[in-house]
């Protein structure tokens, strides 16, 4: 116990990142686990500068701007555990990890409710018209009125059938949508959703939410033929992230108007942001990745690093084990 006790981490968080997406609950209980370095510095540590920070340091809990490649399990040997206070660890090396001992976690999706809550804004917003009729007053002139569209009795798509998905759908649902599923890998056992392959839900939807898991599979899944299939005044969404998206097919579709509009909350800017080009478009509505941020989001995957902690202390296997049996570099 006197040996884990000593067990120091090194938290990468930037001091702002760390206020809104660790919090001071979490952070304090870690203080009691373990003794904990904290990144100062305004900009993301670089790999060399990870090595500089943790030379000393047995864990670490790195966020998603902070990548994790493998160079740094070879530069820091007394490194037992990297545990990402989020889903995605593909910025982590993990078979370099594996190759040096390395035992990799992840959190689990806390953020589930709250991303389902963005992306039910993002439909009504487009419906609806709200922010561009907001900017048009701010910017002194009388909005446009247009005819909207209703929610009920329109007909979404929802392409992955995930956690995400399983949340989002039964409230789209409920508010009286035709929900369309699409997902070749999972089965769809409700009843009050129809499983259609991808270029039926496209030529179907009236919204289409991306919601897919990003791998090489789906790499431009949503590309320029993809988007041809959809209705012209049709909206798509993308909560996933950026690799599923061929982002100048869909440049090209929302300047030319062959879709309705578009909106984002991911992209393939720095730290999976919206792409400022897509961002700027009339038709499309953007948000800088929050679809986590909220107070229960951030505190719930917090926490899965800390009870990750709190296993590692009383000489645990710990959850959210990524490559459990490579794990040789143990405390």
């Amino acid at each position: 116990m006197e040996e884990t006790a000593r067990m120091k981490l090194l938290l990468t968080h930037v001091p702002r990142a760390r206020r809104q997406y660790y919090g001071a609950p979490a952070l304090a209980r870690l203080h009691e686990l373990v003794e904990v370095a904290l990144h100062e510095g305004d900009a993301p540590l670089d790999p060399q500068g990870v090595i500089a920070t943790a030379r000393d340091v047995d864990l670490i809990i790195a966020d998603r701007a902070t990548a994790v490649p493998g160079e740094i399990f070879a530069g820091l040997p007394r490194l037992k555990v990297v545990m990402r206070s989020a889903i995605d660890i593909r910025n982590i090396d993990v078979a370099a990890a594996s190759k040096a001992g390395v035992l990799v976690t992840h959190a689990e999706a806390g953020f589930v409710k709250s991303v389902v809550e963005l992306t039910l804004g993002f439909m009504v917003d487009l419906s609806r018209g709200i922010s561009r009729a907001s900017n048009d007053y701010r910017q002194g002139r009388m909005p446009e009125i247009k005819t909207g569209r209703q929610l009920a009795g329109s007909t979404v798509g929802i392409i992955g059938y995930g956690r995400i998905s399983r949340d989002l759908a039964p409230v789209l649902a409920q508010i009286g949508m035709t929900v369309l599923v699409s997902d070749p890998y999972a089965q769809v056992d409700d009843r009050r959703f129809i499983k259609l392959s991808l270029e039926e839900l496209l030529a179907k939807s009236d919204y289409v939410i991306c919601l897919a898991i990003a791998n090489e599979e789906t790499e431009k899944l949503m590309n320029e033929p993809a988007f041809a299939r959809m209705k012209p005044d049709a909206f798509f969404i993308n909560m996933s992230r950026g690799n599923l998206i061929d982002e100048a097919a869909l440049t090209r579709v929302l300047a030319e108007g062959r879709i309705a509009g578009a909106a984002m909350d991911v992209g393939r800017a720095p730290d999976q942001m919206p792409s400022p080009e897509l961002a700027r478009l009339p038709n499309v509505i953007a948000t800088p990745h929050i679809g986590g941020l909220t107070p229960p989001a951030s505190e719930s995957q917090a926490f899965d690093t800390v009870r990750q902690v709190e296993a590692l202390v009383a000489g645990k296997v710990p959850p959210g084990a990524a490559n459990l049996q490579s794990w040789t570099r143990r405390p």
